[in-house]
């Protein structure tokens, strides 16, 4: 038998696919939400601006109209403290911009500024996991005030418009719980039970996985929400159904994708029956809800945010790469005297993700949809100088299109977002199309080539370090669960949702790192063995046995542990 201590050699840096990353997927089942809401938060004020003859404000109206593209799967008392909290982001970062758009004219401070929004601006989007669009409409917007003429006495009017625009947003985006209240619990349920239904007719690794993730994110969902209600009881009465469907002997898929069909439409949520020890699941969830709205769990929240962004964060590598690559494209744009630079540095910002190989995806991507998007905004550009009424509408339309299209890809939603954002300069002042085209195609080029560069150069050798606190937390947490097996369902639920919470975080941290370059190799049979041996306590807390298999005392074991086993 081999040493199972040896890791094995794997290459530092991962071969880039060409295809893939520009496959179409299906739409997202909510793709329309933030498409009418940003179209609805723009209207107002465009419309208003129109009507008083000052469409050259519409840059700081729009920058609290976008805010609409936020927090659409989140609960509405969610909802209502995130997307207020990104109205006063992007009202500071947009302030930064215009003080220093309005104390200096020096391009390299300009650009030195826009990198560094740009990368607090990722940061922050990262530790809060805020959801798309994440920080690009944040950056898009501070970057290009930061090179629009501006005088120290307009800027507090002009905060004061995104501001206006940005309530506008906010009423746009919690305005259908008046209609709705539960609609995005019930969605996320649906997803749990449907994913608990995959799960039961094709076990398997993958498939296992889904369901858990999908389990916690609703569960994490009704914890979210607001007071009990009879629907949220009925709905936290279904995630049990689905969690312990992933564990059940004979589990039955067909009626939990009956009830995720009745749970996403807008009837009666479906009683299931009653599940054991289901009164005491509800009271620890209402309890555990209690717990983290009280100022203790408020604390606690924040203290665990701030750790996120400390100095051994996951998180400052990729936070650096949008810092050094945006500068570069910024200053390699200005070096070479070509078009706009808070382009380059938007396109440069755009591309970071969790790890080198999505970066490169959303490079292809990017790069892709911007040249098309190019063609689309000289088709677009004649229509839009008929008139003012003709250029609000037209770009009224790309918004809606851009977010109808980006959850099929991200390029293809690009190719609708180019043009409204060529289109935005219209509003001040007319240009010649061939240089708006020819700057914008050149930006694009240099910042996406300036932008995988700093990614690839800049190394995030935490992400493999993030995989190993993972594997303890995960260790942990299993030998809490255990530990509840005697106890009262209620602390036995709140275990079972600890261990689910850090088998999905243990995921999800091997998958970035499996991405990364200039690390070493991840303990893959480790990895395997730990959500083996995760799973199967779970199953354990859901039957109220004790785990089938005696659990691994130590990662070596682990590995072992999972070479006499096998792969499921």
């Amino acid at each position: 038998m081999s040493d199972t201590s040896t890791r094995p050699r794997q290459s530092p840096v991962r071969s880039l696919p060409l295809a893939a990353p520009l496959r179409l997927g299906r739409p997202s089942e909510t793709w329309f939400k933030p498409a009418l809401s940003v179209v609805v938060a723009s209207a107002v004020p465009h419309l208003t601006l129109l009507a008083i003859g000052r469409l050259d404000l519409v840059i700081y109206t729009m920058a609290g109209s976008f805010c609409a593209l936020y927090g659409h799967g989140l609960p509405y008392a969610r909802r209502a403290r995130t997307v207020a909290g990104v109205v006063l982001s992007m009202t500071a970062g947009l302030a930064a911009a215009l003080v220093t758009a309005s104390l200096t004219h020096s391009t390299a401070v300009l650009i030195a500024v826009g990198a560094l929004l740009a990368a607090v601006q990722k940061a922050g989007c990262d530790a809060t996991r805020i959801g798309p669009p994440g920080h690009v409409i944040l950056t898009f917007v501070s970057s290009a005030a930061l090179f629009a003429p501006q005088r120290l006495g307009q800027v507090p009017a002009h905060l004061a418009l995104t501001l206006a625009a940005g309530a506008v947003a906010w009423i746009v985006c919690t305005g259908p719980a008046l209609i709705r209240r539960e609609g995005p619990e019930r969605r996320a349920v649906a997803r749990a039970l449907e994913a608990a239904a995959d799960c039961a007719a094709a076990p398997g690794p993958r498939t296992r996985h889904a369901a858990a993730a999908a389990v916690h994110a609703a569960w994490q969902c009704l914890l979210a929400s607001g007071r009990p209600t009879p629907v949220r009881r009925s709905l936290a009465r279904l995630v049990v159904h689905a969690e312990t469907a992933l564990t059940a002997a004979l589990p039955d898929p067909e009626r939990l994708r009956a009830w995720a069909a009745l749970t996403r439409a807008r009837g009666p949520v479906p009683e299931p029956p009653p599940a054991p020890g289901t009164a005491d699941e509800l009271y620890g969830i209402d309890a555990e809800r209690a717990a983290r709205r009280a100022s203790g769990g408020r604390r606690a929240a924040r203290r665990a945010l701030l750790r996120s962004l400390g100095p051994g964060s996951h998180l400052l590598p990729i936070a650096a790469r949008t810092l050094i690559g945006c500068a570069l494209a910024g200053y390699l744009c200005a070096a070479l005297g070509v078009g706009r630079p808070y382009w380059a540095i938007v396109t440069a910002a755009s591309l970071y993700q969790a790890n080198v190989t999505l970066t490169w995806n959303r490079t292809l991507q990017r790069t892709l949809g911007n040249l098309l998007g190019v063609l689309v905004f000289a088709a677009v550009l004649p229509l839009s100088r008929t008139g003012p009424l003709a250029l609000v509408l037209c770009c009224l339309f790309l918004s809606f299109a851009a977010e109808a299209l980006i959850t099929r890809n991200y390029w293809l939603g690009s190719v609708a977002v180019t043009p409204m954002a060529l289109l935005v300069l219209e509003f001040g002042s007319t240009h010649p199309p061939g240089e708006l085209i020819g700057d914008r195609v050149l930006d694009t080029v240099l910042g996406a080539l300036a932008g995988f560069l700093a990614a690839t150069l800049v190394t995030n050798r935490r992400a493999a370090g993030r995989v190993d606190r993972a594997l303890e937390a995960t260790a942990q947490a299993r030998t809490e669960a255990e530990r509840a097996l005697g106890r009262p369902h209620a602390e036995r639920a709140r275990a079972r949702r600890a261990l689910t919470a850090s088998l999905v975080e243990l995921r999800e941290a091997a998958d970035t790192a499996a991405g990364e370059w200039w690390q070493r190799a991840l303990p893959e049979q480790e990895l395997l063995a730990a959500e083996q041996a995760g799973h199967r306590t779970l199953a354990a807390t859901a039957q109220r046995l004790g785990p089938a298999v005696r659990a691994p005392e130590t990662r070596r074991d682990a590995a072992a542990l999972a070479l006499e086993n096998g792969a499921e």
